[in-house]
């Protein structure tokens, strides 16, 4: 694997981490990782500040570390952890407001999802959709499952939801009624395909696709063919992208160049120069409408009392920096709405 691509894969791995501690499932990927480490600890030894940040606020005493080794993984500032908890939120709500309209009649696709816990959440929260897939590099999905494997409190709550004695699985794939997770090359939409309808992926049924920071890993050539095969062959789907935006401004371009000190080349990066050009990208491949924000108003439309008691953590003295780094990325959302069931209304 290339080091982009490892990289990449190091930015799925924190997914994990950040769904987390934003819906309080600071348990769940404790189990999933194998790893706890004392809050009161992390504090004193500064190692990770946004690990830190999560256990204050899913009110848990329990940390859990990421494949990548717990001590390697820093995050500079505070203004970093509210950027990861704008992410969090902004996609959840958007991926909750889904299962709303459709009620819960539909299936998710989650491409690069690395050690994301969000089948864990629905679960619990009973909002489970008829099907849950996860795609990403085998090496990701093997360790995956090798966790699930290991743990009755992840491999239970998939047990309960199937109908046989038995999972489907191999190294590189585990099958269940509700949840299925593929080993998978994005680039490679016929083998992706064929994985998916292998594991009856429905393409008639209602289907959400959730992508964070995984689509800027691929050339453009790459990312529009993955986005024009889900528009083409699903005819009632909506597509979350959460990646940068803003790149060809200064801020942006120290961006780049702070990624290619570190040899990781953002390939997509010419999608990702404005909120119209992110647009572009769907409007262009079948997508019927398309919305798009950057995160400092995403940030701005989440509960201000959640957001006022995040701030008060730690005095926030670099408000410029968070609006400039919140600007530099952005979510970006899809929809065809074949069945009228009113998802192009989804929003903040």
């Amino acid at each position: 694997m290339k080091q982009s691509e490892q990289l990449a894969t190091m930015h799925r791995h924190a997914k994990g981490l950040q769904l987390a501690k934003a819906i309080g499932q600071t348990h769940t990927y404790s189990i999933l990782c194998g790893r706890q480490v004392n809050a009161r600890h992390l504090r004193s030894t500064e190692v990770n500040y946004a690990y830190f940040f999560c256990t204050l606020h899913s009110r848990s005493d329990l940390l859990f570390g990421l494949i990548i080794p717990l001590y390697n993984t820093k995050v500079a500032s505070l203004n970093s952890a509210i950027g990861y908890y704008a992410r969090v939120q902004g996609v959840n709500h958007l991926l909750d407001a889904f299962l709303q309209k459709t009620q819960c009649d539909c299936q998710v696709v989650n491409l690069g999802a690395g050690l994301d816990t969000s089948f864990w959440r629905l679960k619990a929260e009973n909002t489970l959709p008829k099907k849950y897939f996860e795609v990403d590099f085998p090496m990701i999905v093997a360790r995956k499952i090798h966790h699930i494997k290991a743990k009755s409190q992840l491999s239970k709550p998939l047990i309960e939801t199937h109908s046989s004695d038995s999972l489907l699985l191999d190294g590189h794939s585990l099958d269940s009624d509700r949840y299925c997770i593929i080993g998978a090359d994005l680039r490679d939409i016929s083998s992706l395909e064929e994985k998916l309808r292998k594991f009856q992926i429905n393409t008639e049924l209602p289907t959400l696709f959730v992508s964070e920071c995984v689509l800027v890993y691929m050339n453009p050539e790459q990312s529009y063919r993955l986005v024009h095969w889900a528009a083409d062959t699903f005819h009632t789907a909506m597509f979350i992208n959460y990646e940068q935006v803003n790149m060809a401004d200064r801020f942006g371009q120290i961006m780049i160049e702070n990624l290619q000190r570190r040899q990781c080349n953002l390939a997509g990066v010419d999608v990702c120069q404005s909120l119209d050009s992110q647009k572009e990208r769907f409007l262009s491949t079948g997508w019927e409408s398309v919305n798009a924000l950057d995160m400092m108003t995403v940030y701005s439309l989440l509960p201000q009392d959640d957001m006022s008691r995040i701030e008060r953590l730690e005095f926030l003295d670099e408000k410029e920096l968070l609006q400039q780094l919140l600007q530099h990325y952005s979510i970006c959302w899809a929809v065809k709405d074949a069945l009228s069931l009113g998802i192009s209304q989804i929003g903040f």
